[in-house]
């Protein structure tokens, strides 16, 4: 299996999350400037430390278990991570919010 194949399954999750959040709870501006600017944030944090980290050899990929596409050192397969975690959550927090959507604060 290769890191895209297994990243896939989790960012799917996280936007059917997301999108079942939004359909029912239908959040405000707020809410999505601070899911924005969270997942901007995480992918700068990730092109960052991930480029560091495989810079001073503490983990490789096998390249023919990645795209070939790549941020600086890092593959893009890295970024499904942060993307995941930064649509996913958020969306189950508001699924599970019992506060009325105009209320919801991030």
């Amino acid at each position: 299996m290769t890191y895209l194949g297994l990243a896939l399954p989790f960012v799917g999750v996280s936007v059917a999350v997301l999108t079942a959040a939004v359909l029912l709870r239908r959040p405000n501006r707020d809410w999505w400037m601070a899911t924005g600017t969270t997942l901007v944030a995480l992918l700068l944090l990730t092109a960052v430390f991930d480029n560091l980290m495989i810079a001073v050899d503490l983990f490789r990929y096998q390249d023919d278990q990645i795209s070939g596409i790549a941020v600086g050192l890092a593959p893009i397969e890295d970024f499904a991570w942060p993307l995941a975690a930064a649509l996913g959550l958020p969306g189950l927090s508001l699924l599970l919010s019992r506060s009325p959507v105009d209320e919801v604060r991030t």
